[in-house]
């Protein structure tokens, strides 16, 4: 069986870690995978990158972007059909198709040829243009009347109910199946244009033998956190993208008792800690962006709690990584957090947009070393049990197999 995975890129962002990861998972089970993706960053062998005549590409773009569709001007991904890799290929598996390399009305002149499986990230394949939508359900209807123009990725003028169409037409001439990696994002996907495929649940893997537990204590030292403090985790790329809610952390850290913020050490990875250190009366240490699997690890096994105040996820990897080094979770309940913090289990589920409640949850975690022992090792046993890549792989490679069998007895 040979693989071709289609993505935005191999290792920047979520969605392209998440990909590579199944990548490589499927390659443990000597399965022929590749990756095709719109920037390439690892000098991995089995990747390369699309050809695009920039260009051309981007003088469409003036004009598309004007009219409020994004990404549409990418036609080399209408020669992505004349690759080597795509033509080896028994099947597709496209990730994300936003991030500027891809055209989503190439989707059924490639499915004509390949039969594809779809794994959503977000819930851009199904919206008039937005990742996530928040409180908005217009992508039920048909989109149009955008509450949220300005969210990721943005329009310069509502022509999202044309979006929404346009993508409704290149559906209905596709071949897809649909995977989430949510139980939360399959509902939504059930519930969209994208009805009209099989859509199926499968969570992200991750290696568990790199992401597990490490001795606390020789972490800390590692890293130069003193001993008798309690360590919080927060990991962000950017402090102040909304929808990670970096704003909701320093209210949230700010209302903390004053005692408890004493003894506390705040780690974070990612973006600039400097309006945390500014706004907040904490310890920090800023790790800034991290690479390193390992050195995440280290991280993670430091801390007593990852702090997490999303306002809009999927599956968020960086709970799964918590969760699989055995580190308790405080977050909000939305979108598919709650499939890896399951209140009084691995965490605290804090009700949406609540900092009291995010608080609470923070302040009983810390004050209980015995129930954060406890879900600390429900953490490790829950990310064994359903997370690892080998399932992940494995359930991936079923789902081909089911899909190629069904596209030769109809041949």
């Amino acid at each position: 069986m040979k693989v071709l995975h289609i993505n935005q890129s191999d290792t920047a962002g979520g969605a392209a870690i998440a990909a590579y990861r199944l990548h490589q998972g499927l390659l443990q089970r000597h399965i022929d995978s590749k990756l095709l993706v719109g920037r390439k960053q690892t000098d991995d062998p089995k990747t390369a990158q699309v050809v695009r005549p920039k260009w051309i590409e981007d003088q469409l773009q003036r004009i598309t972007c004007r009219a409020g569709f994004n990404y549409i001007n990418h036609i080399s991904s209408f020669a992505i059909s004349k690759h080597s890799l795509f033509k080896a290929a028994d099947i597709i598996n496209f990730h994300n198709l936003h991030n500027s390399y891809f055209s989503y009305l190439a989707i059924p002149h490639l499915t004509a040829q390949k039969p594809a499986i779809l794994t959503l990230h977000d819930m851009w394949s199904f919206t008039g243009h937005c990742t996530y939508s928040y409180d908005c359900t217009r992508w039920q209807i048909g989109c149009g009347k955008c509450p949220y123009p300005d969210t990721y990725p943005n329009i310069r003028r509502d022509a999202t109910h044309w979006e929404w169409a346009l993508k409704d037409w290149a559906y209905n001439r596709s071949n897809l199946t649909i995977v989430t990696p949510s139980h939360w994002l399959k509902e939504q996907a059930e519930a969209s244009l994208l009805s009209r495929f099989s859509v199926h649940h499968i969570p992200y893997g991750i290696n568990t033998d790199v992401y597990q537990p490490i001795d606390s204590e020789l972490c800390r030292k590692a890293l130069n956190i003193p001993l008798n403090k309690k360590v919080l985790l927060f990991s962000a790329v950017k402090l102040t993208d909304s929808r990670k809610g970096g704003d909701l952390l320093i209210k949230a850290l700010e209302q903390l008792p004053k005692a408890l913020k004493q003894g506390c050490v705040l780690l974070t990875l990612g973006g600039s800690s400097q309006q945390l250190t500014a706004a907040a009366d904490i310890s920090i240490i800023d790790l800034g962006y991290v690479n390193s699997d390992r050195l995440k690890s280290i991280a993670y096994s430091a801390a007593d709690l990852f702090i997490f105040p999303t306002r809009a996820d999927n599956l968020p990897l960086v709970l799964q990584e918590s969760m699989a080094c055995g580190t308790p979770m405080v977050s909000f309940d939305i979108g598919g957090v709650s499939d890896l913090v399951r209140p009084g289990i691995t965490g605290y589920l804090a009700q949406p947009e609540n900092i009291d409640s995010f608080c609470q949850g923070i302040v009983d975690l810390l004050e209980d070393d015995k129930k954060r022992q406890v879900m600390g090792n429900n953490c490790r046993h829950i990310a064994l049990e359903e997370y690892t890549l080998e399932l992940q792989a494995k359930r991936y490679q079923d789902l081909y197999q089911q899909v190629l069998s069904r596209e030769n007895t109809n041949l």
